[in-house]
């Protein structure tokens, strides 16, 4: 399938948004009805695109969504999304009746964060939270259950804050040695049980858990790397109850090809040398789109043949040797399928010496993303397809 272009540049990703919607399925599928998912859609979905992959979710049976700063929230409402939206991160106190305004739910950690936020609400206000636990993470979080009694009482005594719900993150839910993870379920459950009354939601499942953990699951779970087609680690890849389809995938086109003679040298630092004569191809990405230099060596594949990227990758070109004579046009897939080859994001995580997760997210903003359907570049509508909630009393609908 060539896509049809409307950009001005022959670098393109292509979102499966078929292949989003059937992991988020199968996912829905495989946690109780009555356990709610939020899709996590924050650093603009995992550079997948968050409205568009926001409301895709929602479609194929997500209950909310999560973010990590209220400007992704807000950007989120502005294109029309009006399900639930919580803020994993933390938020200015001076900002906070923006979000009770919008119907987004922040995070809170401190009861001198609630001190400060609750002088910029009035009586009308209604700010819905989420009390975030450090278990064992290290993060942002309250440590001690006479930190988290505080913090209960204070949102109770005011009545411009609502306790919506109450949340914590596993540090190793993605190795197979369970024993840290138990250990942190087992510091949320004593906190869980210290509290008065409990909230609506409670969640501490990623989407290494939701996978893997029933026992974490509570009422809600929050899934981000494994909606877009990722394993949450190589190591309990096996272990994943179905198969997951990648959404993300890079593609480009040679610029300029042309035969070099022996001994030709290619790019900055002249760190390559062709041996014979060899046909380089150039193509339109390098490291201000995300295409890093230390990618040199790695494999692309044109005309359905790996081919290795040759010299130091340029700032917004790269050079190839081609496997065979090809003429200017011809595609180039980066991350993805050709024919019978295929270059994954853990191909390139590893090349990298990182994690998948990283990946998508340092593909830049400059190079456009083409949202696909059936096969086919879509235009995703703003309209929200399916917001599962009850905006008079916020319970959930669960579909």
């Amino acid at each position: 399938m060539e896509t049809q272009t409307q950009f001005f540049r022959d670098t393109w990703a292509e979102i499966n948004l078929d292949n989003l919607y059937e992991n988020v399925t199968n996912i829905r599928k495989h946690i109780p009805q009555d356990v709610r998912m939020f899709a996590v859609v924050k650093a603009n979905a995992y550079g997948h695109g968050d409205v568009q992959t926001a409301l895709t979710a929602l479609e194929a049976g997500a209950h909310g969504v999560a973010v990590a700063f209220l400007d992704e929230a807000l950007s989120l409402r502005k294109a029309g999304i009006q399900s639930p939206i919580l803020v994993l991160g933390a938020t200015r106190p001076k900002d906070v009746k923006m979000a009770a305004e919008q119907q987004i739910s922040l995070t809170t950690f401190s009861q001198e964060w609630l001190v400060e936020a609750e002088k910029q609400l009035t009586k009308e206000d209604s700010l819905h939270l989420h009390i975030k636990c450090d278990t064992g993470m290290g993060r942002i979080g309250v440590r001690t259950i006479k930190e988290l009694k505080e913090i209960e009482k204070c949102i109770a005594t005011h009545s411009s804050f609502e306790l919506e719900g109450i949340f914590t993150h596993y540090a190793t839910a993605d190795e197979l040695n369970d024993a840290y993870l138990e250990q942190q379920l087992k510091v949320f459950e004593e906190m869980l049980q210290s509290l008065d009354e409990l909230p609506p939601y409670i969640h501490s499942s990623n989407s290494a858990a939701t996978l893997r953990k029933p026992n974490t699951y509570f009422n809600a779970v929050r899934v981000g790397i494994s909606m877009y087609g990722l394993s949450p680690s190589a190591e309990v890849k096996p272990e994943l109850p179905f198969p997951l389809r990648p959404v993300f995938s890079l593609h480009s086109r040679l610029i300029s090809t042309k035969e070099l003679s022996a001994g030709e040298k290619i790019s900055y630092g002249a760190t390559y040398e062709t041996g014979e004569k060899e046909w380089i191809g150039t193509i339109p990405i390098g490291y201000a789109d995300g295409w890093l230099r230390r990618l040199q060596g790695q494999h692309v594949i044109v005309n359905s043949k790996r081919a290795p990227i040759v010299g130091r990758i340029c700032m917004d070109q790269c050079m190839i040797s081609l496997p065979d004579p090809l003429t200017p046009g011809s595609k180039v897939t980066l991350i993805g399928k050709q024919g019978q080859e295929e270059i994954t994001m853990d191909e390139i995580a590893q090349k990298l010496d990182t994690i998948n997760y990283e990946i998508p997210c340092i593909i830049s903003t400059r190079v456009p993303r083409i949202y696909l359907r059936n096969g086919e570049p879509t235009e995703v509508s703003n309209k929200l397809l399916s917001s599962n909630i009850d905006a008079e009393n916020r319970n959930p609908q669960i579909p």
